[in-house]
């Protein structure tokens, strides 16, 4: 073999390797590759309590409760299925009951959420993608609502 067959087989040896690790990496995040779940997600896939992530949708109207030390309880719904969210620490500007939220943090229990970060929409008509479909999976959206 010759010294350029040899370092291509290498080259080639070498990319085979890089792409099989890609690969494996990949595929062993692929359940865990996302922005966030929505409280149906979260309530199906079963999540072992303990668990961190993003969870997000809207804020259930009526759901808002403060009391004193800066603690917040709130429920996340995307009009199917309801998430109870423990929050402490100051709430962001921008939230209102029946915008557009992200909570980052712990799940306690099936159905309880401990949160660490809330993120709130940015403008009147921001609403995540998943939700949107989700309310059109329902019949409960309408185009001139508001859009993702």
């Amino acid at each position: 073999m010759t010294r350029k067959g040899r370092r291509l087989t290498l080259i080639g040896v070498a990319l085979a390797i890089v792409a099989f690790a890609a690969g494996l990496a990949l595929y062993a995040l692929s359940d865990s590759i996302v922005f966030f779940y929505g409280p149906s997600e979260v309530l199906q896939k079963n999540i072992a309590p303990g668990t961190r992530l993003r969870i997000g949708g809207l804020v259930k109207a009526g759901s808002l409760v403060k009391s004193e030390e800066q603690k917040a309880a709130f429920t996340i719904t995307d009009n199917a299925n309801n998430v109870a969210v423990t929050y402490q620490g100051l709430l962001p500007d921008l939230f209102r009951e029946g915008q557009g939220v992200i909570a980052e943090g712990v799940l306690e229990a099936p159905g309880r959420f401990r949160a660490d970060s809330v993120l709130a929409k940015h403008d009147e008509r921001y609403m995540p993608r998943e939700v949107v479909d989700a309310l059109k999976k329902q019949g409960r959206w309408q185009e001139g609502e508001s859009k993702p």
